[in-house]
């Protein structure tokens, strides 16, 4: 699913506001100007902690370019900053004060002002302040924008006056929505998108004196008060100003209840009055206004009581805060009854207009205000990757959701928000939480223990933060390592994809869904559905993506036996949701040619609904019904008739809302669909015990990050390594053995950790907390000495480690062909060739796929699979050294050539570097006894088998192809190859006793 970090979005720029030419407007009498930027090279591009100017973008294609340029008519100086864009998603730059410094103090100046080259474009520019925090990046945001309607230079002047608080994405914690002025961090500007253009600006500085009397602000504490009937709720009202002086004026409130559902002296007592600040009075200071609300003894939905201020000598609150007397006495709301009659008897009160709403699914930071859950009645928010509160933190992201539940009380049912994210490896997103190794590591540990406990950690510690919601795991059987989703698959084996869906009872309990109300619970998604691990290299039409997102060309069989036999399983493990694919689908022979999975109603109405009996609800991905063919309507219609439920809409959705209710009124879609959509949603919600519990249970919140639940990331990271090759015995490594370390992955923990890391493409660098694999080597052994690139003098060293690879990426921006390949790059391979010419060495890949090894094979003594092996780089240290033995099994084919792909096990041609299954070990014993050996162990296989027993069964196929790989050696070939990895197969299907057949045929053909 793409997800994008919101910092910005078009739809959310504010209006024009006005702006004013410098010169005879500014006062006579005002101080000199104070310069913030004159962009002559005072100021580095360089990124926080430190002082200097830096872009950001959703993608890798959206961030400007920058430039300090010469020109002859720059407005200051010699130099002006100058840049080009294209921009589809958001795009911009920010210029951070230093985070060890203090901050600014801009409180005695009027307002900000620029020079700015016109292109006369008509598009939009925002502007945005950071005020207050801990740093520019845990600021408040302060915006306006203006309008590049003329052309060549102009000085924009921009009252601080002007500036509105950015109400969709905003720092949570000791922050007061009050422009204080005093501790300024720094400005940002967003660039417009929809086209390539180019800018220059010049000359940002302060402007004039502060005018008190323009800088009181009115805010309220909250924006809603839920209340029980016959209680009061108390809005507490403060004055603040710009820069925290005291009001020079008096500031006048009053306020009356007026409007809204509830009826005056029958639900509540009618207040009016006036509230006086006098002059002098402190910035923050508070008065109280009750509302007093009547108890009655009928069954009522919610009712809400706005409370009307008209503010005279400060601006008033964006908008009028609102008491809302909560729901009561209604069957829906009876944690006794049933869910299935609690369902029906909310269903049955709904509007139209509010079933719409529940299906409709939007990005937290693409709302243009707060107040539209309540407006849309919205049922879902989710955060993309990346898109996070500010600070990141647990005590944030709990606040940021509760916040928007809050907003939910405000509508006739009070019905909760439920709020998704995608925490594919853990909580991702979270700066601190504990990242497990990557989906393709974990189905390298051939242990439905180890993914179990996966998502049981990241079920807690998502649901921690108020999230109650995964869109995980991906139950995609990966074909092609091409694919740049490669990682997100457990493997290429259908079987071992279903061997790995104990995560499911990880992430949600019990398959009855009983246990979801827990606190360290979250409902899980099957995704992507169905075959998006099958799409054919070329097949693409996204953008640059060459695989990802592309056709599926199968025939009904292999769609069967491949890529449906997972979901059937997640079906009964009781997933609550399912996540449709980009990708198409083209079953072979039925003459209807690709059909978009989003618009598949035969898969996903007929085989996923009807003949495996799901039950949960369908949620779309990330605007993927734009991507059906048609017009809008079409796609809303399409989409909803072939069985969708929720559709995530990011940006669009007052208008899904919209066309999906006149869809609906026209009859194009039956109302029918829309209750049994809905019904699969309050379902979901009723046993998450929203409605109970709507607001985030931040008890288990102290074990995000615990050395308890990093004890379970280091053993799945153990677990997950794969032994390729081990010549003379160059692992396990000894303590005594002076160690050279070397590679671009060594020493690298966003690099390990992979995409989907903190941000959606993930990112090199010092991102979260955890250790690298350098760092628990040098935990786990003695002498280590460590050179990135290998410069450092190699002599007097017993042995090399060299970690190689892949740096982060996500979904189709991986895509082999678009920008990437399977081969090492420059630096790492003159890394591997020095040290392996040097010493005996070890190579480990640190990838979410395959990589070529080619014809350096020869010259590394010990390859190793690392996988994305997560935070835990200790876990890679385990078995480096001996503290754990290797068992990693490959979950993939690893193939000699890119020629060779697709390759994947039971292939009729198949002769691959390593085959499926593949996996030394270094236990201090490897069975031995050759063929009479493994005609013992077939007849203990076969008994096994008969028997039903797993485990000895496991175990006996286990011990026989240890004894095959022994002799295998490195001398594989395609005759061996084959039955060996067919053996695995066997093996995961419960068919031992072929299992050993196979691993006898692979002997003898060595």
């Amino acid at each position: 699913m793409r997800r994008t970090a919101l910092l910005v979005s078009a739809t959310l720029l504010t209006g024009l506001l006005p702006f004013a030419v410098a010169g005879p407007a500014s006062g006579a009498d005002d101080p000199a100007p104070v310069p913030v930027d004159n962009f002559e090279g005072e100021i580095p591009f360089a990124n926080p902690p430190a002082e200097g100017i830096f872009t950001w973008g959703s993608d890798t294609d959206d961030p400007p370019t920058l430039e300090l340029a010469a020109r002859d008519d720059a407005p200051q100086g010699e130099k002006v900053l100058s840049g080009t864009y294209d921009i589809s998603g958001y795009g911009g730059f920010t210029h951070d004060f230093a985070f060890d410094k203090p901050a600014h103090d801009w409180s005695a100046s009027k307002g900000i002002r620029f020079w700015w080259d016109g292109r006369n474009n008509g598009k939009k520019v925002n502007f945005e302040l950071k005020d207050g925090g801990a740093n520019g990046e845990a600021s408040e945001l302060w915006t306006t924008s203006f309008t590049d309607d003329w052309t060549g230079w102009k000085q924009l002047e921009i009252p601080f006056t002007d500036f509105t608080y950015r109400t969709d994405y905003q720092p949570v914690g000791g922050i007061d929505q009050v422009l204080g002025l005093t501790e300024m961090w720094g400005y940002a500007l967003t660039l417009p998108v929809g086209g390539a253009d180019r800018f220059a600006m010049d000359g940002v500085e302060l402007y004039g004196k502060a005018d008190q009397a323009l800088r009181a602000n009115v805010v309220t504490d909250a924006a809603v008060y839920p209340v029980e009937e016959g209680r009061s709720a108390a809005v507490k009202i403060t004055v603040a100003t710009t820069g925290s002086a005291p009001i020079d004026e008096p500031v006048t409130v009053a306020y009356e209840t007026a409007g809204g559902t509830g009826e005056s002296g029958k639900d509540y007592i009618p207040v009016e009055g006036e509230l006086t600040f006098p002059a002098g009075t402190a910035s923050g200071t508070s008065r109280t206004v009750t509302v007093a609300t009547l108890r009655d003894k009928a069954g009522e939905n919610a009712e809400t009581v706005p409370l009307k201020l008209t503010v005279t000598g400060a601006k008033a609150p964006a908008e009028n805060p609102q008491v809302v007397i909560d729901a009561h006495g209604l069957p829906y709301l009876d944690a006794k009854l049933p869910v299935k009659k609690r369902v029906a008897d909310l269903l049955s009160r709904m509007s139209l207009a509010e079933k719409a709403g529940q299906m409709t699914q939007a990005e937290r930071g693409a709302l243009t205000t707060p107040g539209d859950i309540a407006a849309y009645d919205l049922g879902s928010l989710l955060s993309g990757g990346g898109s996070t509160p500010t600070p990141n933190t647990p005590e944030a992201w709990a606040k940021m959701i509760d916040g928007f539940q809050l907003r939910a009380q405000a509508t006739r049912f009070q019905i909760p928000l439920i709020y998704g994210v995608d925490a594919v490896h853990g909580h991702n997103n979270l700066v601190g939480a504990t990242i497990m190794p990557h989906n393709i590591g974990i189905g390298a540990t051939r242990d439905p223990q180890v993914a179990y406990e996966a998502g049981k950690v990241t079920a807690a510690e998502v649901r921690a933060t108020g999230i109650p919601w995964d869109f995980a795991p991906c139950l995609c059987v990966t074909r092609d390592e091409r694919w740049g989703r490669t990682y997100e698959s457990f493997g290429e084996d259908p079987a071992l994809v279903e061997s790995m869906e104990t995560v499911i009872q990880g992430l949600q309990g019990a398959p009855s869904g009983k246990d979801l109300k827990r606190n360290d619970k979250v409902l899980a998604t099957a995704k992507h559905f169905v075959a998006d691990g099958g799409t054919e290299y070329g097949s693409s039409t996204t953008g640059t993506y060459t695989i990802d997102q592309g056709i599926t060309k199968v025939t009904r069989q292999e769609l069967e036996a491949v890529h449906l036999a997972p979901y059937q399983d997640a079906v009964d493990r009781g997933v609550g949701t399912v996540m449709p694919s980009y990708s198409s689908l083209d079953i072979l022979g039925d003459s209807e040619g690709p059909v978009k999975m989003h618009a598949d109603a035969a898969m996903i109405n007929g085989v996923l609904k009807d003949r495996m009996g799901f039950d949960g609800f369908v949620i779309s991905d990330w605007q993927a019904i734009d991507q059906i063919p048609g017009d809008y309507a079409s796609d809303v219609r399409t989409s909803v008739n072939a069985g969708l439920d929720m559709i995530m809409v990011p940006y669009a959705y007052k208008d899904f809302h919209k066309t999906l209710s006149d869809e609906v009124t026209a009859g194009r879609i039956s109302g029918k669909r829309i209750d049994d959509a809905v019904s699969r949603i309050l379902t979901q919600k009723f046993k998450l015990g929203l409605f109970e519990k709507p607001y985030a249970d931040t008890s288990g919140a102290s074990a995000i990050g615990s050395a308890k639940h990093r004890a379970v990331a280091r053993e799945a990271a153990a677990e997950s390594q794969v032994l390729l090759k081990n010549a003379g015995g160059v692992l396990p490594l000894k303590k005594s053995q002076k160690v050279y370390v070397a590679g671009s992955n060594a020493d690298d923990i966003g690099n390990q950790a992979g995409g989907w890391t903190i941000t959606w493409q993930g990112s090199s660098g010092k991102i979260t907390d955890g250790t690298t694999i350098l760092e628990g080597m040098r935990k786990a052994g003695s002498a280590v000495t460590y050179s990135k690139d290998a410069s450092a003098p190699t002599d007097g060293h017993d042995v090399g480690v060299v970690v190689v690879g892949e740096t982060p990426y996500a979904e189709g921006v991986g895509d082999v062909g678009n920008g990437n390949d399977l081969a090492f790059s420059a630096a790492d391979r003159a890394a591997v060739d020095k040290v392996c010419g040097a010493m005996k060495c070890a190579v480990l890949i640190v990838s979410g796929r395959p990589q070529l090894v080619g014809d350096q094979l020869g010259d590394i003594d010990a390859l190793v699979a690392s996988w994305l092996p997560g935070t835990e780089g200790d876990g890679v240290a385990d078995v480096l050294y001996g503290k754990r033995a290797f068992t990693g099994q490959l979950p993939l084919t690893w193939p000699k050539s890119e020629a060779q792909l697709p390759i994947n096990v039971g292939d009729s041609s198949y002769d691959p570097q390593f085959p499926y299954g593949w996996g030394l070990t270094t236990l201090t014993s490897v069975p031995g006894g050759g063929t009479s050996a493994l005609k013992a162990l077939a007849v203990a296989a076969t008994v096994a088998e008969k028997a039903g027993s797993e485990t000895a069964g496991r175990a006996i196929v286990t011990k026989a192809r240890l004894l095959v790989q022994q002799k295998m050696g490195q001398t594989i070939t395609a005759a061996s190859a084959k039955p060996f990895a067919d053996a695995d197969h066997l093996l995961l299907t419960g068919h031992y006793g072929q299992a050993v057949a196979k691993l006898t045929a692979a002997y003898r053909a060595v």
